[in-house]
């Protein structure tokens, strides 16, 4: 190449530790017992260093050759180590590449994903679609082989049929696929595109959940005046018009006078993304607190006999032995309406009152308010409707006299 040699192997197999310079960028650091070759050298105003071997298995003049030839792929404008990481790349046995099978991609990626998962995953359930649908038939296919034959055969059965937890498992798989390939994975994640085309438009009609009729609920209200855990966890899904993981889990340390502070971590959304949510408790719903100190042993108000709070389905299940059709999320819907039909309180009021987000990014970093003392006007009117309380009173003239 041109460059002049400066050593000699004589002189190498004598030399003290350090560096020992031959010329061309080639470089001996020389330890006690050994050393390593480097060839030294700029690619686009940047120094690097490229290890080449070490010595004394690879000898003055076979680090001389390398040198030389990497010498001469930096002439042609290419940067040796990124080549050489090519070639590896190339040359590598299918033993050496990441290719794992969709079920290790699937725990790889679920890994990489649940601290952004409410409850770390399981709260929603994250990973269920696919442990159902999709892992018992195609987890053992490499990702690098897999098509999108294989998912339109193992998603079609269930297209028409479940098309919300076939659209959750299309969605998840994406995820997965788009973190193997960034991981190294020989993989497309188009193939996901591809299998949803051909899986075919679906007329998917989404089915709102049953709502008790607002005009049924104190009658409902009073029927479900048991002094059991989840007969009074019924009452107040109704009278704090609260989600199930919310109603259910509350606890009496969450209780501070007449507000219930909901935390961040049992309300909808993201994680890192919602905040704690404050809730004004009517007369009513206070009424039912006590009740319930009366008979919890534990922080909740509602404890399950085994563990934790009640579940959902003793909630359904009472509702269902009661011949309701009403779904306690259709409480919500209840309130909404009874709020539309009656006049009850502005959109901004009822839409806070149920937890909902309102208006745009920038108009909520300007309107703070969670509006709680418009929102314990309205659901101290709700408490008294749904308990009966309203139809104790009678106005005469101002006055108002209980019967």
């Amino acid at each position: 190449m041109g460059q002049t040699n400066t050593l000699t192997a004589l002189g190498i197999k004598n030399a003290k530790p350090g560096k020992l310079f031959d010329g061309g960028g080639l470089t001996l650091v020389r330890s006690q017992t050994g050393g390593k070759w480097i060839f030294r050298y700029s690619f686009q105003g940047r120094r690097r260093e490229m290890g080449l071997g070490p010595y004394p298995k690879l000898s003055l003049s076979a680090a001389r050759k390398l040198r030389d030839e990497w010498a001469s792929v930096l002439l042609n404008d290419l940067d040796p180590i990124s080549e050489r990481e090519d070639k590896r790349k190339q040359s590598a046995s299918p033993s050496d590449r990441f290719d794992p099978t969709f079920s290790e991609a699937c725990d790889v990626a679920f890994e990489a994903l649940k601290a952004g998962l409410r409850g770390d995953g399981t709260r929603g359930r994250w990973r269920s679609p696919l442990d159902i649908h999709i892992i018992p038939k195609i987890g053992k296919i490499r990702v690098s082989r897999l098509t999108q034959d294989d998912i339109h055969r193992v998603l079609k059965p269930i297209w028409k049929t479940k098309h919300e937890t076939a659209s959750k498992a299309l969605e998840r798989m994406n995820k997965i696929l788009v973190h193997a390939k960034l991981c190294g994975a020989d993989v497309d994640p188009f193939i996901v595109t591809a299998a949803r085309h051909m899986l075919g438009l679906h007329d998917h009609k989404v089915k709102p959940i049953t709502a008790t009729p607002w005009q049924d609920l104190p009658e409902l209200f009073g029927q479900l005046s048991k002094d059991t855990p989840s007969h009074m966890a019924l009452q107040w899904s109704i009278l704090t018009v609260t989600r199930g993981d919310s109603a259910r889990g509350a606890r009496f340390s969450e209780i501070d006078g007449d507000v219930w502070t909901v935390p961040a971590d049992r309300m909808k959304g993201a994680r890192n993304k919602v905040t704690e949510f404050r809730v004004p408790l009517s007369p009513a719903a206070l009424v039912l607190v006590e009740r319930a100190r009366l008979f919890s042993t534990s922080d909740f108000l509602f404890p399950s006999p085994r563990k934790g709070c009640v579940t959902v389905q003793a909630l359904t299940k009472i509702l269902n032995n009661m011949g309701e059709a009403g779904r306690p999320h259709g409480f919500r819907t209840s309130f909404r309406t009874w709020v539309q039909e009656t006049d009850a309180c502005g959109f901004d009021v009822a839409e806070m009152a149920l937890g909902h987000v309102i208006g745009n990014k920038t108009e909520r970093a300007y309107a703070r308010s969670d509006l709680l003392e418009r929102r314990r006007t309205v659901m101290t009117s709700w408490g008294s409707y749904v308990s009966g309380e309203a139809a104790n009173v009678v106005d005469i003239g101002s006055t108002k006299l209980r019967r």
